[in-house]
Protein backbone atom coordinates (compact mmCIF):
# COMPACT_ATOMS: atom_id res chain seq x y z
CA UNK A 1 0.00 0.00 0.00
CA UNK A 2 1.28 3.46 -0.93
CA UNK A 3 2.41 5.72 1.87
CA UNK A 4 -0.18 8.36 0.92
CA UNK A 5 -2.97 5.84 1.54
CA UNK A 6 -1.94 5.55 5.20
CA UNK A 7 -2.28 9.25 5.96
CA UNK A 8 -5.37 10.52 7.85
CA UNK A 9 -7.86 12.53 5.80
CA UNK A 10 -7.09 15.76 7.68
CA UNK A 11 -3.39 15.36 6.94
CA UNK A 12 -4.18 14.72 3.30
CA UNK A 13 -6.34 17.85 3.10
CA UNK A 14 -3.61 19.96 4.66
CA UNK A 15 -1.04 18.43 2.34
CA UNK A 16 -3.29 19.02 -0.66
CA UNK A 17 -3.68 22.67 0.32
CA UNK A 18 0.06 23.16 0.58
CA UNK A 19 0.55 21.33 -2.71
CA UNK A 20 -2.04 23.53 -4.42
CA UNK A 21 -0.33 26.68 -3.13
CA UNK A 22 3.02 25.39 -4.35
CA UNK A 23 1.55 24.56 -7.75
CA UNK A 24 0.11 28.05 -8.10
CA UNK A 25 3.55 29.54 -7.41
CA UNK A 26 5.12 27.04 -9.81
CA UNK A 27 2.60 28.02 -12.49
CA UNK A 28 3.40 31.71 -12.08
CA UNK A 29 7.10 30.90 -12.39
CA UNK A 30 6.51 28.68 -15.43
CA UNK A 31 4.43 31.39 -17.12
CA UNK A 32 7.10 34.00 -16.41
CA UNK A 33 9.81 31.79 -17.92
CA UNK A 34 7.60 30.92 -20.88
CA UNK A 35 7.08 34.58 -21.71
CA UNK A 36 10.63 35.66 -20.94
CA UNK A 37 12.60 32.95 -22.72
CA UNK A 38 12.98 32.67 -26.48
CA UNK A 39 15.03 33.91 -29.41
CA UNK A 40 14.89 37.28 -27.61
CA UNK A 41 15.10 37.00 -23.82
CA UNK A 42 12.95 39.41 -21.83
CA UNK A 43 13.69 40.13 -18.14
CA UNK A 44 11.02 39.02 -15.68
CA UNK A 45 10.52 42.58 -14.44
CA UNK A 46 9.70 43.76 -17.95
CA UNK A 47 7.40 40.78 -18.48
CA UNK A 48 5.27 41.64 -15.48
CA UNK A 49 5.36 45.39 -16.02
CA UNK A 50 4.12 44.88 -19.59
CA UNK A 51 1.36 42.53 -18.45
CA UNK A 52 0.32 44.89 -15.64
CA UNK A 53 0.21 47.88 -18.00
CA UNK A 54 -2.07 46.09 -20.45
CA UNK A 55 -4.33 44.64 -17.76
CA UNK A 56 -4.79 47.93 -15.95
CA UNK A 57 -4.92 50.09 -19.06
CA UNK A 58 -2.18 52.33 -17.73
CA UNK A 59 -1.03 54.87 -20.28
CA UNK A 60 2.67 55.02 -20.94
CA UNK A 61 5.31 54.30 -23.54
CA UNK A 62 5.46 50.64 -24.56
CA UNK A 63 8.57 48.70 -23.62
CA UNK A 64 11.07 47.56 -26.24
CA UNK A 65 9.58 44.07 -26.23
CA UNK A 66 5.91 44.98 -25.85
CA UNK A 67 4.78 43.26 -29.05
CA UNK A 68 6.74 40.08 -28.32
CA UNK A 69 5.47 39.83 -24.75
CA UNK A 70 1.81 40.78 -25.07
CA UNK A 71 0.84 39.70 -28.58
CA UNK A 72 2.99 36.60 -29.08
CA UNK A 73 4.22 34.97 -25.89
CA UNK A 74 1.53 35.68 -23.29
CA UNK A 75 -1.30 34.13 -25.39
CA UNK A 76 0.85 31.08 -26.11
CA UNK A 77 1.82 30.62 -22.47
CA UNK A 78 -1.80 30.93 -21.36
CA UNK A 79 -2.94 28.49 -24.03
CA UNK A 80 -0.31 25.98 -22.87
CA UNK A 81 -1.59 26.31 -19.30
CA UNK A 82 -5.21 25.88 -20.40
CA UNK A 83 -4.48 22.82 -22.55
CA UNK A 84 -2.40 21.26 -19.78
CA UNK A 85 -5.16 21.88 -17.23
CA UNK A 86 -7.76 20.41 -19.55
CA UNK A 87 -5.67 17.30 -20.26
CA UNK A 88 -5.16 16.78 -16.54
CA UNK A 89 -8.91 16.95 -15.96
CA UNK A 90 -9.74 14.64 -18.87
CA UNK A 91 -7.16 12.08 -17.80
CA UNK A 92 -8.49 12.03 -14.23
CA UNK A 93 -12.11 11.68 -15.38
CA UNK A 94 -11.36 8.94 -17.92
CA UNK A 95 -9.36 6.91 -15.41
CA UNK A 96 -12.29 7.04 -12.98
CA UNK A 97 -14.70 6.24 -15.78
CA UNK A 98 -13.03 2.96 -16.70
CA UNK A 99 -11.54 2.27 -13.24
CA UNK A 100 -8.11 1.95 -14.84
CA UNK A 101 -5.15 4.18 -13.88
CA UNK A 102 -3.57 3.55 -17.30
CA UNK A 103 -6.47 5.01 -19.27
CA UNK A 104 -6.31 8.35 -21.07
CA UNK A 105 -7.97 10.01 -24.10
CA UNK A 106 -5.50 8.28 -26.42
CA UNK A 107 -6.26 4.83 -25.02
CA UNK A 108 -10.01 5.27 -25.44
CA UNK A 109 -9.79 6.62 -28.98
CA UNK A 110 -11.04 10.12 -28.10
CA UNK A 111 -7.90 11.91 -29.27
CA UNK A 112 -7.86 9.90 -32.50
CA UNK A 113 -11.46 10.82 -33.23
CA UNK A 114 -10.84 14.49 -32.48
CA UNK A 115 -7.71 14.48 -34.65
CA UNK A 116 -9.60 12.85 -37.51
CA UNK A 117 -12.34 15.48 -37.31
CA UNK A 118 -9.90 18.39 -37.28
CA UNK A 119 -7.76 16.96 -40.09
CA UNK A 120 -10.83 16.22 -42.20
CA UNK A 121 -11.99 19.81 -41.75
CA UNK A 122 -8.57 21.09 -42.77
CA UNK A 123 -7.75 18.78 -45.67
CA UNK A 124 -11.27 18.72 -47.11
CA UNK A 125 -11.66 22.48 -46.70
CA UNK A 126 -14.48 22.54 -44.14
CA UNK A 127 -14.51 25.78 -42.18
CA UNK A 128 -12.04 28.63 -42.19
CA UNK A 129 -8.91 29.35 -40.30
CA UNK A 130 -6.91 26.20 -40.97
CA UNK A 131 -6.30 23.47 -38.45
CA UNK A 132 -6.92 25.82 -35.55
CA UNK A 133 -10.05 27.49 -36.89
CA UNK A 134 -13.56 27.29 -35.43
CA UNK A 135 -14.65 24.94 -38.22
CA UNK A 136 -11.94 22.47 -37.24
CA UNK A 137 -12.83 22.97 -33.58
CA UNK A 138 -16.43 21.90 -34.19
CA UNK A 139 -15.21 19.00 -36.34
CA UNK A 140 -12.77 17.90 -33.61
CA UNK A 141 -15.56 17.91 -31.03
CA UNK A 142 -17.81 15.89 -33.36
CA UNK A 143 -15.00 13.43 -34.01
CA UNK A 144 -14.27 13.01 -30.31
CA UNK A 145 -17.93 12.51 -29.48
CA UNK A 146 -18.45 10.10 -32.37
CA UNK A 147 -15.39 8.01 -31.53
CA UNK A 148 -16.32 7.72 -27.87
CA UNK A 149 -19.91 6.81 -28.82
CA UNK A 150 -18.55 4.08 -31.10
CA UNK A 151 -16.27 2.80 -28.35
CA UNK A 152 -19.12 2.80 -25.84
CA UNK A 153 -21.44 1.02 -28.27
CA UNK A 154 -18.83 -1.62 -29.02
CA UNK A 155 -17.90 -2.13 -25.37
CA UNK A 156 -21.51 -2.19 -24.23
CA UNK A 157 -22.48 -5.25 -26.25
CA UNK A 158 -23.34 -8.12 -23.97
CA UNK A 159 -24.25 -8.02 -20.29
CA UNK A 160 -22.87 -5.57 -17.77
CA UNK A 161 -20.04 -3.10 -18.02
CA UNK A 162 -16.44 -4.23 -18.36
CA UNK A 163 -13.66 -1.64 -18.00
CA UNK A 164 -11.26 -4.01 -19.77
CA UNK A 165 -13.64 -4.38 -22.72
CA UNK A 166 -14.00 -0.60 -22.92
CA UNK A 167 -10.22 -0.12 -22.99
CA UNK A 168 -9.74 -2.79 -25.65
CA UNK A 169 -12.54 -1.31 -27.74
CA UNK A 170 -10.94 2.10 -27.39
CA UNK A 171 -7.60 0.80 -28.62
CA UNK A 172 -9.20 -0.84 -31.65
CA UNK A 173 -11.35 2.15 -32.59
CA UNK A 174 -8.46 4.55 -31.96
CA UNK A 175 -6.13 2.64 -34.25
CA UNK A 176 -8.77 2.50 -36.97
CA UNK A 177 -9.44 6.25 -36.77
CA UNK A 178 -5.70 6.99 -36.68
CA UNK A 179 -5.37 5.03 -39.92
CA UNK A 180 -8.12 7.09 -41.53
CA UNK A 181 -6.42 10.26 -40.30
CA UNK A 182 -3.11 9.21 -41.87
CA UNK A 183 -4.91 8.43 -45.13
CA UNK A 184 -6.44 11.92 -45.24
CA UNK A 185 -3.05 13.49 -44.59
CA UNK A 186 -1.54 11.54 -47.47
CA UNK A 187 -4.43 12.62 -49.71
CA UNK A 188 -3.72 16.31 -49.11
CA UNK A 189 -2.71 17.84 -52.42
CA UNK A 190 -0.59 20.63 -50.96
CA UNK A 191 2.81 19.46 -49.71
CA UNK A 192 3.15 22.46 -47.40
CA UNK A 193 -0.31 21.76 -45.96
CA UNK A 194 0.67 18.13 -45.39
CA UNK A 195 3.77 19.13 -43.42
CA UNK A 196 1.76 21.63 -41.41
CA UNK A 197 -0.92 19.08 -40.52
CA UNK A 198 1.68 16.46 -39.56
CA UNK A 199 3.46 18.96 -37.30
CA UNK A 200 0.15 19.98 -35.74
CA UNK A 201 -0.84 16.36 -35.13
CA UNK A 202 2.28 15.96 -32.98
CA UNK A 203 1.20 18.92 -30.87
CA UNK A 204 1.75 22.61 -31.50
CA UNK A 205 0.70 25.87 -29.87
CA UNK A 206 2.22 28.03 -32.59
CA UNK A 207 -1.14 29.44 -33.67
CA UNK A 208 -2.00 30.89 -30.24
CA UNK A 209 -3.68 34.32 -30.27
CA UNK A 210 -5.83 36.22 -27.82
CA UNK A 211 -8.93 35.48 -29.92
CA UNK A 212 -8.32 31.73 -29.72
CA UNK A 213 -8.08 31.65 -25.92
CA UNK A 214 -11.80 32.15 -25.32
CA UNK A 215 -13.02 28.71 -26.43
CA UNK A 216 -10.48 26.56 -24.53
CA UNK A 217 -10.79 28.80 -21.45
CA UNK A 218 -14.58 28.37 -21.42
CA UNK A 219 -14.31 24.61 -22.04
CA UNK A 220 -11.74 24.04 -19.27
CA UNK A 221 -13.71 26.18 -16.79
CA UNK A 222 -16.92 24.34 -17.64
CA UNK A 223 -15.17 20.99 -17.39
CA UNK A 224 -13.64 21.78 -14.00
CA UNK A 225 -16.95 22.98 -12.53
CA UNK A 226 -18.93 20.05 -13.95
CA UNK A 227 -16.42 17.41 -12.86
CA UNK A 228 -15.90 18.96 -9.43
CA UNK A 229 -19.66 18.82 -8.88
CA UNK A 230 -19.43 15.07 -9.58
CA UNK A 231 -16.33 14.45 -7.45
CA UNK A 232 -18.14 12.37 -4.81
CA UNK A 233 -19.87 10.38 -7.54
CA UNK A 234 -16.51 9.70 -9.16
CA UNK A 235 -15.18 8.41 -5.84
CA UNK A 236 -18.10 5.98 -5.68
CA UNK A 237 -17.76 4.96 -9.34
CA UNK A 238 -14.13 3.95 -8.78
CA UNK A 239 -15.32 1.48 -6.13
CA UNK A 240 -17.66 -0.27 -8.59
CA UNK A 241 -21.17 -0.03 -9.98
CA UNK A 242 -22.80 -1.81 -7.04
CA UNK A 243 -21.23 0.55 -4.52
CA UNK A 244 -22.23 3.58 -6.59
CA UNK A 245 -25.80 2.33 -6.95
CA UNK A 246 -25.97 1.64 -3.20
CA UNK A 247 -25.06 5.29 -2.58
CA UNK A 248 -27.88 6.48 -4.84
CA UNK A 249 -25.69 7.19 -7.88
CA UNK A 250 -26.76 5.92 -11.29
CA UNK A 251 -23.51 4.60 -12.82
CA UNK A 252 -24.87 4.43 -16.39
CA UNK A 253 -26.14 8.00 -16.30
CA UNK A 254 -22.89 9.21 -14.76
CA UNK A 255 -20.89 7.51 -17.50
CA UNK A 256 -23.00 9.14 -20.20
CA UNK A 257 -22.35 12.52 -18.62
CA UNK A 258 -18.65 11.80 -18.38
CA UNK A 259 -18.57 10.66 -22.02
CA UNK A 260 -20.04 13.99 -23.09
CA UNK A 261 -17.80 16.11 -20.86
CA UNK A 262 -14.57 14.36 -21.78
CA UNK A 263 -15.45 14.38 -25.48
CA UNK A 264 -16.20 18.10 -25.35
CA UNK A 265 -12.96 18.91 -23.57
CA UNK A 266 -10.84 16.63 -25.73
CA UNK A 267 -12.32 17.96 -28.95
CA UNK A 268 -11.63 21.56 -27.99
CA UNK A 269 -8.10 20.81 -26.76
CA UNK A 270 -7.14 18.82 -29.85
CA UNK A 271 -8.51 21.59 -32.07
CA UNK A 272 -6.25 24.23 -30.52
CA UNK A 273 -3.13 22.17 -29.79
CA UNK A 274 -3.16 18.91 -31.73
CA UNK A 275 -2.93 15.57 -29.99
CA UNK A 276 -0.61 15.90 -26.99
CA UNK A 277 0.14 12.59 -25.33
CA UNK A 278 1.21 11.47 -21.83
CA UNK A 279 -0.11 14.53 -19.96
CA UNK A 280 -3.55 13.04 -19.33
CA UNK A 281 -1.95 9.74 -18.36
CA UNK A 282 0.91 11.00 -16.21
CA UNK A 283 -0.61 13.91 -14.29
CA UNK A 284 -3.29 11.94 -12.35
CA UNK A 285 -0.60 9.44 -11.27
CA UNK A 286 1.58 12.21 -9.86
CA UNK A 287 -1.33 13.80 -8.03
CA UNK A 288 -2.56 10.52 -6.54
CA UNK A 289 0.91 9.80 -5.18
CA UNK A 290 1.00 13.23 -3.55
CA UNK A 291 -2.58 13.69 -2.32
CA UNK A 292 -4.47 10.40 -2.51
CA UNK A 293 -7.39 9.39 -4.71
CA UNK A 294 -10.21 11.64 -3.45
CA UNK A 295 -11.48 13.41 -6.58
CA UNK A 296 -12.49 16.48 -4.59
CA UNK A 297 -8.78 17.20 -4.26
CA UNK A 298 -7.53 15.24 -7.25
CA UNK A 299 -9.38 17.21 -9.94
CA UNK A 300 -8.11 20.73 -9.10
CA UNK A 301 -4.62 19.41 -8.37
CA UNK A 302 -4.57 17.61 -11.72
CA UNK A 303 -5.62 20.80 -13.48
CA UNK A 304 -2.84 22.81 -11.80
CA UNK A 305 -0.21 20.12 -12.36
CA UNK A 306 -1.18 19.76 -16.01
CA UNK A 307 -0.96 23.53 -16.48
CA UNK A 308 2.52 23.70 -14.94
CA UNK A 309 3.74 20.68 -16.88
CA UNK A 310 2.59 21.73 -20.34
CA UNK A 311 3.70 25.34 -19.87
CA UNK A 312 7.20 24.07 -19.03
CA UNK A 313 7.13 21.55 -21.90
CA UNK A 314 6.13 24.22 -24.42
CA UNK A 315 8.98 26.43 -23.24
CA UNK A 316 11.42 23.56 -23.78
CA UNK A 317 9.91 22.83 -27.20
CA UNK A 318 10.43 26.46 -28.26
CA UNK A 319 13.92 26.93 -26.90
CA UNK A 320 15.67 23.53 -27.01
CA UNK A 321 16.83 24.00 -30.61
CA UNK A 322 18.05 27.33 -31.96
CA UNK A 323 16.64 27.14 -35.48
CA UNK A 324 13.64 24.82 -35.10
CA UNK A 325 10.67 24.36 -32.81
CA UNK A 326 9.98 20.86 -31.54
CA UNK A 327 6.42 19.46 -31.53
CA UNK A 328 5.04 19.35 -28.00
CA UNK A 329 4.13 15.68 -28.36
CA UNK A 330 7.76 14.79 -28.97
CA UNK A 331 8.85 16.48 -25.74
CA UNK A 332 6.02 15.01 -23.64
CA UNK A 333 6.84 11.52 -24.96
CA UNK A 334 10.57 11.85 -24.26
CA UNK A 335 9.97 13.17 -20.75
CA UNK A 336 6.77 11.33 -19.88
CA UNK A 337 7.66 7.76 -20.81
CA UNK A 338 10.61 7.40 -18.37
CA UNK A 339 8.66 9.11 -15.57
CA UNK A 340 5.66 6.87 -16.11
CA UNK A 341 7.82 3.74 -16.07
CA UNK A 342 9.38 4.92 -12.81
CA UNK A 343 5.96 5.53 -11.26
CA UNK A 344 4.69 2.12 -12.34
CA UNK A 345 7.78 0.48 -10.86
CA UNK A 346 7.28 2.41 -7.62
CA UNK A 347 3.61 1.39 -7.41
CA UNK A 348 4.64 -2.24 -7.87
CA UNK A 349 7.18 -1.98 -5.05
CA UNK A 350 4.58 -0.44 -2.70
CA UNK A 351 2.14 -3.32 -3.15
Amino acid sequence: MAATQLLPSTTRRAGAGLLAAGLVLALLLALTLAVGLGSVDVPAREVWSTVARHLTGTQGPPGPHDLIVWQLRVPRALLAALVGAGLGLVGTAVQALVRNPLADPYLLGISSGASLGAVAATVLGVGAGGALGLGAGAAAFAGALGSFALVRLTAGRGSGFSPLRLVLSGIAVGQFLAGLCSYLVLRAGDEQQTRGVLFWLMGSLGGATWARLALPAAAVALGLVALQARARALNALVLGDETAAGLGIGPDRLRRELFLLTSLLTGVLVAVSGAVGFVGLLVPHLCRLAAGGDHRRLLPLSALTGAVLLTAVDTVARTALDAQELPIGVVTALLGAPVLLYLLDRRQENR
